[in-house]
């Protein structure tokens, strides 16, 4: 094989690789990582397509102090029950196949964890989790102003997919987390965003502990057959 071809498979199987070895990781490191890395991570995720370039994003970054505050503040508002949902990230009553597909992997997780289903307090433990960023150092938020339209979800779902595939060029992972935007009031309050922005979704960032059996987790997808629609 000649040095062209080899490099060009190699840059195919790195680049397939970054997207289908991706996984919401669980269980995070405390390993710090630089604001020279997260800067880094940020800018080439810039790169992302926009509608006529309008670039919708706004990205809030987490760490030290401010980090473990918002993580108490928002702790105790998920303990006393006081949940203000920025939007609706699922309807009201979810039809199949999404149901089986989300519970599939809520069972399965919950069997890592080692918590019966029947245990609601340590299911509920468990959930809590997410408000501690998974033991991440670093905690972003995704934010956009909240008069924009539909086309503008599209742009800043892209750039976070981005953030998390380029995040994996310098060894760390992530973890979206919607669970954040059950309780956007306490996030506006502790981060200072306006109200005229809306936060989108947290997201954990750091390097994964590969010793925590949450992480050996591998979602199911479906086959290519079961979404695509070929029109020749």
């Amino acid at each position: 094989m000649c040095a062209a071809m080899s490099t060009t498979l190699q840059r195919v199987q790195s680049t397939i690789a970054a997207v289908t070895e991706r996984r919401s990781v669980r269980r995070f490191l405390s390993t710090p990582v630089s604001e020279e890395t997260i800067r880094a991570i940020l800018q080439a995720a810039v790169r992302t397509a926009s509608g006529t370039n309008i670039q919708p994003w706004s990205v809030h970054v987490v760490t030290g102090d401010s980090r473990d505050r918002l993580s108490r503040a928002v702790l105790h508002a998920a303990e006393a029950g006081e949940v203000c949902r920025e939007y609706d990230y699922l309807p009201e009553r979810l039809k199949e196949p999404y149901l089986s597909r989300r519970r599939k992997l809520g069972y399965a997780l919950y069997a890592l964890y080692g918590v019966d289903r029947s245990d609601m307090a340590a299911r509920k433990a468990a959930m809590l989790r997410n408000f501690t960023f998974f033991g991440a150092p670093v905690g972003l938020f995704f934010t956009m102003e909240r008069d924009m339209a539909l086309g503008a979800w599209l742009d800043c779902g892209m750039f976070m997919q981005n953030v998390m595939i380029v995040a994996r060029a310098y060894g760390l992972e992530t973890c979206p987390q919607q669970a954040w935007c059950d309780f956007g009031a306490v996030v506006h309050r502790e981060l200072a965003i306006p109200d005229t922005h809306i936060v989108l979704c947290g997201m954990a960032l750091g390097h994964a502990d590969h010793s925590a059996i949450e992480n050996t987790l591998v979602s199911e997808r479906i086959g290519v057959e079961d979404f695509a629609t070929w029109h020749r």
